[in-house]
């Protein structure tokens, strides 16, 4: 059944609050984030949400997202709930969500499903790692969540091999004083993939996002082109204007 768009809507609102949450803990303790994936896509191409979508994406340097893990139980809003391995032994999934009690979500892997985890409406943090730019490291990185996918759709020792493969690509990672490098995602959310250069992400900059303003990458177009390719400001075709959730419930 389609999520009708008078509930996307509220659920954006409640999302909105998630990321202004988040902006004023990373304004707090001088912690760098930005826009990723399909926010920072709503933020180029509809100055918001991307009108059907359902959740929210943050990358940060991996340095800066352990502080926020550190830190983010305690600070975040009473409404919401700071969702990770640790603050949830249920949770099925190795990087970090800021939950919203305020509604629930459930997600087209999660139908049918007896979840245990808080399945509040969500905001995904990714950990971002800086590597060598050579074209061996490039497909390293690419051979690396090629595999870590492959284990994971055959669901053979997925969290064993996923955790090497990981474990290797941290060891990659130069620090963010080596401008000369490229950036990547760590690996623990291997549907989302990307090599950026630092000098494409970094100064970061500020972009109107719902009449608020939120940090984005130096150069969003280049950021754009290398996840959705060239053509990324256009609208997809109706039935391509997907959702990832089965149903949203207010509380």
């Amino acid at each position: 059944m389609a999520i009708d768009d008078k509930t996307i809507k509220q659920a954006q609102l409640i999302m909105l609050d998630m990321l202004i949450e988040l902006d004023r803990i990373c304004k707090k303790h001088n912690l760098k984030y930005w826009l990723d994936s399909g926010t920072l896509l709503g933020a180029v191409r509809h100055n918001g949400f991307i009108p059907w979508d359902d959740d929210v994406d943050i990358s940060m340097p991996v340095e800066d997202y352990r502080v926020f893990c550190r830190v983010a139980e305690d600070e975040i809003s009473d409404s919401m709930f700071f969702q990770n391995r640790e603050s949830d032994s249920t949770f099925a999934f190795d990087y970090s969500k800021i939950r919203d009690n305020r509604a629930t979500i459930v997600e087209f892997h999660e139908e049918g499903k007896d979840v245990e985890y808080n399945q509040g409406l969500f905001l995904d943090i990714f950990p971002m790692l800086t590597i060598r730019k050579s074209k061996v490291h490039n497909l390293f990185y690419k051979y690396s969540l090629a595999s870590i996918r492959f284990f994971l759709a055959k669901k053979f020792e997925q969290k064993s091999i996923r955790g090497i493969f990981v474990k290797l690509l941290y060891k990659l990672h130069l620090g963010w004083e080596k401008k000369n490098s490229n950036v990547i995602y760590g690996g623990e959310m291997p549907d989302v993939a990307g090599v950026f250069s630092y000098e494409s992400i970094f100064p970061l900059k500020k972009m109107k996002f719902e009449g608020l303003e939120f940090f984005v990458p130096n150069d969003s177009d280049s950021y754009l082109i290398e996840l959705y390719g060239e053509d990324y400001m256009d609208l997809p075709p109706l039935d391509k204007r997907t959702v990832h959730a089965v149903s949203i419930l207010m509380s």
